[in-house]
Protein backbone atom coordinates (compact mmCIF):
# COMPACT_ATOMS: atom_id res chain seq x y z
CA UNK A 1 0.00 0.00 0.00
CA UNK A 2 2.29 2.15 0.91
CA UNK A 3 4.29 1.85 -2.73
CA UNK A 4 1.52 2.63 -4.59
CA UNK A 5 0.50 5.59 -2.40
CA UNK A 6 4.28 6.55 -2.98
CA UNK A 7 4.26 5.73 -6.54
CA UNK A 8 0.77 7.82 -7.23
CA UNK A 9 2.67 10.44 -5.15
CA UNK A 10 5.86 10.76 -7.76
CA UNK A 11 3.08 10.44 -10.83
CA UNK A 12 1.07 13.48 -9.58
CA UNK A 13 3.78 15.65 -8.94
CA UNK A 14 5.23 15.00 -12.64
CA UNK A 15 1.88 16.29 -13.99
CA UNK A 16 2.64 19.63 -12.00
CA UNK A 17 6.55 19.69 -13.32
CA UNK A 18 7.66 22.57 -15.05
CA UNK A 19 9.46 21.18 -18.86
CA UNK A 20 12.59 22.22 -19.48
CA UNK A 21 11.50 25.79 -21.91
CA UNK A 22 9.08 27.34 -18.56
CA UNK A 23 11.98 26.28 -16.19
CA UNK A 24 14.38 28.46 -19.18
CA UNK A 25 12.44 31.39 -19.38
CA UNK A 26 14.08 32.89 -16.27
CA UNK A 27 17.56 31.99 -17.92
CA UNK A 28 17.13 33.48 -20.75
CA UNK A 29 17.40 37.19 -20.26
CA UNK A 30 21.42 36.26 -19.28
CA UNK A 31 21.62 33.62 -21.44
CA UNK A 32 19.75 34.06 -24.38
CA UNK A 33 16.87 32.36 -25.93
CA UNK A 34 18.84 29.39 -27.18
CA UNK A 35 21.75 29.95 -24.49
CA UNK A 36 23.68 31.66 -26.99
CA UNK A 37 24.71 34.52 -24.98
CA UNK A 38 27.90 35.24 -22.60
CA UNK A 39 28.60 38.45 -20.51
CA UNK A 40 31.78 40.25 -21.34
CA UNK A 41 34.13 36.95 -20.35
CA UNK A 42 32.04 36.72 -17.07
CA UNK A 43 30.83 33.11 -18.96
CA UNK A 44 30.83 31.08 -21.55
CA UNK A 45 27.18 30.84 -23.63
CA UNK A 46 26.26 27.38 -22.73
CA UNK A 47 24.37 26.47 -25.63
CA UNK A 48 27.21 24.12 -26.48
CA UNK A 49 27.45 22.35 -23.83
CA UNK A 50 26.27 18.81 -22.83
CA UNK A 51 23.40 17.92 -20.59
CA UNK A 52 25.75 16.04 -17.87
CA UNK A 53 27.77 19.48 -17.99
CA UNK A 54 25.19 21.62 -17.55
CA UNK A 55 23.42 19.56 -15.14
CA UNK A 56 26.65 19.52 -12.69
CA UNK A 57 26.90 23.26 -12.76
CA UNK A 58 23.52 23.78 -12.00
CA UNK A 59 24.20 21.29 -8.88
CA UNK A 60 27.49 22.74 -8.04
CA UNK A 61 25.50 26.43 -7.88
CA UNK A 62 22.67 25.10 -6.12
CA UNK A 63 25.08 23.45 -3.18
CA UNK A 64 27.16 26.32 -3.47
CA UNK A 65 30.57 24.68 -4.36
CA UNK A 66 30.51 26.49 -7.90
CA UNK A 67 31.95 30.18 -7.99
CA UNK A 68 32.63 30.65 -11.41
CA UNK A 69 33.93 34.11 -11.96
CA UNK A 70 32.36 35.49 -9.51
CA UNK A 71 28.78 34.25 -10.75
CA UNK A 72 28.18 32.51 -7.41
CA UNK A 73 25.76 33.65 -5.89
CA UNK A 74 23.47 34.89 -8.19
CA UNK A 75 23.51 31.53 -9.93
CA UNK A 76 22.73 30.27 -6.58
CA UNK A 77 19.69 32.20 -6.10
CA UNK A 78 18.44 31.46 -9.27
CA UNK A 79 18.63 27.96 -8.96
CA UNK A 80 17.82 27.31 -5.36
CA UNK A 81 14.34 26.14 -5.61
CA UNK A 82 14.87 24.05 -8.90
CA UNK A 83 14.23 20.16 -7.37
CA UNK A 84 16.39 17.03 -8.54
CA UNK A 85 14.29 16.29 -11.64
CA UNK A 86 13.75 20.26 -12.46
CA UNK A 87 17.54 20.47 -12.95
CA UNK A 88 17.51 17.30 -15.08
CA UNK A 89 14.63 18.51 -17.58
CA UNK A 90 16.32 22.13 -17.98
CA UNK A 91 19.74 20.51 -18.08
CA UNK A 92 18.09 18.42 -21.01
CA UNK A 93 16.58 21.25 -22.81
CA UNK A 94 19.09 23.34 -23.00
CA UNK A 95 21.45 20.87 -24.40
CA UNK A 96 19.06 20.45 -26.95
CA UNK A 97 18.89 24.23 -27.76
CA UNK A 98 22.37 23.32 -29.97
Amino acid sequence: MNKLILLLALSISNLFSADGATLFQKCSPCHGIKAEKSLENKYEAIASWDAIKIEKAIRGYKDGSRKDKGMGALMRGKVANLSDADIKTISAYIAELK
